[in-house]
């Protein structure tokens, strides 16, 4: 038994300042298996897998490799050990070319001058035998999050790993994508390759892993094996509470028209057609209206539109006001946003938790007299929103922004935009990257703001979501909505034929 573990971690112990991170982890995997760590955000799932890349140093605890302890001082180490990772924000450079960033650091030269031309080879071949179809002379700034987690995988094919790390893989994803992905897994399980997977999508756990691993708060639950276990009990260990799967709630209540939107376009700054093309819907008091549709199909530069990051035209009214030329502080007078982006729309990030908390209220006089911010009320504030919406992280309000994990990140960002209590809440992929706890919780609250008579507007990828939270659901497929569908007379199967395009309806709103 002992021989066919390829990796042990024995004993784990990693600490940060105000917070054990691994807490006496033991984790087994075995040649040729796929082996999923899940646990809640902030369970220390990342820093494990970063102690075994040799990015972190155990403060306890040894790595065995094929039974012998080994040393991983840095991820030149792993990288010679046969150890990969994908990490979930990724590490390339994005003014390289695809191929540049594969062949960096692991260079094939002769007599000191690069030989492109065979890496170019190996790395084509490569691409043909797993079906990751690249463009190798397109730079990285300029190809889609999934082309740019293909160029991640290559790397660590290019490096000839035998043990490939999948942080949060999916987070990121379209679900064609995420297919396309648990397929090339489930080849490279079958070529004997030995892979931990780092998720808490419960759906895609039970479908690509053979044992599932299971982190609280820093501390080993247990490992089960993936056929003996289903999706409740999973929740239940990774939470340590029975989990609401399902969104619970009573039928909508819809009021007066909150939001109106009239033939609304944003022009795109690559194609010559724009980007969002001539739309128009309402949503009301009372309501969850969501926008579902494939990535890239004109969400992003709508909400933006929306929101006065992008200019469009058109226009928008809310709360009976025309906003349409209004600045991006104007529209905020009536609108929470939950952006996308919570790195760069979301979060200063290396300023601290509680001026994260108050970055759109300090000029309030409950935070600032004669132009001085009173740090004493900010503390007080951050406080109650970190407790009321249990934010966890090692120093609390003082904590930077950039050293929580990404969960706790936003559920800071969902904190200050729900507690802003505004008619309109914009909710773009709010439970991107959560774990079933705390996308139980974001549901939750998203359904009894609605209840309170606000307008949500929903902007969601994930088809369950789409179906379980939402009102009334809009499909935007290249830039123009395509149907208005009801989530309780629809089925998934008749909402992806929307999302690709293949049906649409006419403009009297009968399905085409």
């Amino acid at each position: 038994m002992e021989a066919e573990n390829i990796i042990e971690m024995l004993h784990i112990t990693k600490e940060f300042p105000g917070i054990v991170a691994n807490d006496d982890i033991t984790l087994q995997l075995r040649k040729g298996e796929i082996h999923a760590l899940l646990g809640e955000n902030g369970a220390g799932k990342s820093t494990l897998m970063s102690v075994l890349f040799g990015l972190y140093q155990p403060e306890a605890g040894v790595i065995k490799k094929n039974g012998q302890v080994v040393k991983v001082n840095n991820p030149n180490d792993a990288t010679a050990l046969g150890i990969g990772m994908v990490h979930q924000h990724f590490k390339l450079i994005d003014v390289f070319t695809v191929l540049d960033n594969i062949i960096l650091g692991a260079e094939t030269t002769k007599m000191g001058f690069l030989q492109k031309k065979e890496a170019r080879k190996k790395v084509e071949a490569l691409s043909e035998r797993y079906g990751l179809k690249v463009d190798l002379d397109a730079k990285v700034e300029d190809i889609t999050v999934g082309m740019q987690q293909r160029v991640e995988i290559l790397k660590m094919l290019y490096r000839d790993n035998e043990i490939l790390i999948f942080d949060e893989p999916t987070a990121v994803l379209t679900p064609q994508e995420i297919e396309e992905l648990m397929a090339t897994m489930k080849e490279f399980a079958k070529e004997g390759k030995s892979i931990l997977f780092i998720s808490h999508k419960l759906n895609e756990i039970m479908e690509v892993s053979d044992r599932v691993t299971v982190l609280r708060k820093g501390k080993y639950i247990g490992t089960v094996e993936t056929k003996d276990t289903d999706k409740q009990s999973l929740s239940n260990m990774m939470v340590g509470r029975p989990v609401q799967l399902e969104v619970v709630k009573d039928p909508a209540k819809p009021g007066d028209t909150v939001l109106h939107v009239e033939h609304f376009s944003v022009p795109s700054k690559t194609h010559k057609r724009d980007s969002v093309h001539d739309v128009s819907f309402d949503v009301r008091s009372g309501e969850i209206v969501c926008i579902a549709g494939i990535d890239g199909n004109g969400q992003t530069e709508f909400i933006h539109g929306l929101t006065g990051l992008e200019k469009g035209q058109g226009t928008i009214n809310l709360c009976g006001q025309d906003i349409s030329h209004a600045t991006i502080r104007q529209r905020g007078t009536h609108m929470s946003h939950i952006p996308e982006d919570r790195h760069k729309h979301g979060l200063v990030l290396d300023f601290t938790l509680e001026q994260n908390m108050v970055l759109q209220r300090f000029r309030e006089p409950r935070f600032q007299h004669l132009g001085f911010i009173r740090q004493g009320e900010v503390r007080t504030y951050a406080e109650t929103l970190i407790k009321k919406f249990d934010v966890r992280s090692g120093q609390g309000p003082v904590t930077i922004a950039r050293s929580m994990s990404g969960g706790n990140q936003q559920k800071a960002i969902i904190a200050r935009e729900l507690d802003r209590e505004k008619e309109l809440i914009v909710a773009v992929q709010p439970t991107r990257g959560l774990d079933v706890g705390a996308i139980e919780y974001i549901h939750s609250q998203l359904v009894a703001q609605r209840d309170q008579g606000k307008a949500v507007l929903l902007v969601s990828l994930e088809l369950d979501e789409v179906m379980s939270l939402s009102d009334r659901i809009l499909v935007m497929y290249e830039g123009e909505i395509v149907g208005e569908l009801d989530p309780k007379t629809t089925t998934v199967q008749e909402l992806g034929l929307y999302m690709a395009g293949a049906k649409r309806m006419t403009k009297a709103g009968e399905r085409a």
